[in-house]
């Protein structure tokens, strides 16, 4: 079975100055296997990352259902969210609003388990330490506040962020659109090293074709909050069926990775 499926998602929210609905997510439906890199690709305002949202229930849907390893998300209480928290985190686009400004970086890594309590068998302190060494910083960022680092460094302090709880799936919404070229080719080599070290399991938010077409396994594209194509990274990229997904590949230069 999908380690995450999404049926028929919508969402709808009030029209401004008038009366109605708009529709920013029109019946998406999608799977994402065990261990793979699913990329969602379009445009501003297409709606990827708001269906990225509704598989994390930060956004309830207007209709259809998210299930993850087989748990109802939309149907789960406070106790059952909570316990998918660990499991599902997310790193957003902006590596700097992101942060506590007022925080260390070792209170900023060390927040998800005050929150939601260390798993069983995790000493903390160890943890934050061996994360910081994996995504490339090392002891002396413990001590030190956001606007100490650069973009890119602080890019990897969210990512060991949302490491912390050991989760399995994680939403990376747009994580290297913010940074400069070569920062951003370096951060995209981390993930998919600690994808392979974690067996994790990617939602990849971009509007870069290029990007998609290295980092994953498959992608689907949206257009205006619809699903006009999904398939092979590769097949997609090289063999677009779609104008739409053809402009989106001429739109973006390739990554230097």
């Amino acid at each position: 079975m999908s380690f995450v499926i999404a049926q028929n998602l919508v969402k709808e929210y009030p029209a401004k100055n008038a009366a109605g609905k708009v529709r920013v997510v029109d019946d998406v439906s999608l799977t994402i296997e065990r261990g793979e890199t699913l990329g969602l690709v379009g445009e501003s305002g297409s709606g990827k990352s708001t269906v990225a949202r509704m598989l994390l229930r930060l956004v309830e849907p207007t209709a259809g259902s998210v299930h993850v390893d087989g748990v109802d998300v939309l149907a789960a209480g406070r106790a059952g969210m909570h316990a998918l928290r660990r499991r599902m985190q997310v790193v957003f686009q902006d590596p700097y609003s992101a942060l506590n400004p007022r925080m260390r970086v070792r209170q900023i890594l060390l927040e998800p388990c005050a929150i939601h309590g260390a798993p069983e068998g995790m000493r903390p302190e160890e943890r934050v330490r061996q994360l910081l060494h994996e995504v490339g910083l090392d002891a002396s960022a413990l001590d030190r506040y956001p606007h100490e680092f650069s973009g890119g460094q602080r890019q990897r302090i969210n990512i060991a962020r949302a490491l912390m709880l050991r989760p399995e799936f994680l939403v990376l919404d747009e994580p290297v659109s913010a940074l400069d070229v070569s920062v951003a080719a370096q951060v995209v080599n981390l993930l998919r090293e600690l994808q392979r070290s974690y067996g994790l399991t990617y939602l990849f938010i971009s509007h870069s074709m290029p990007l998609v077409r290295y980092l994953c396994d498959r992608v689907a594209v949206m257009q205006r909050g619809k699903l006009v194509e999904i398939g092979e990274a590769l097949e997609v990229c090289d063999h677009p069926r779609e104008a739409y997904t053809q402009q989106l590949i001429a739109a973006t230069p390739e990554l230097p990775v």
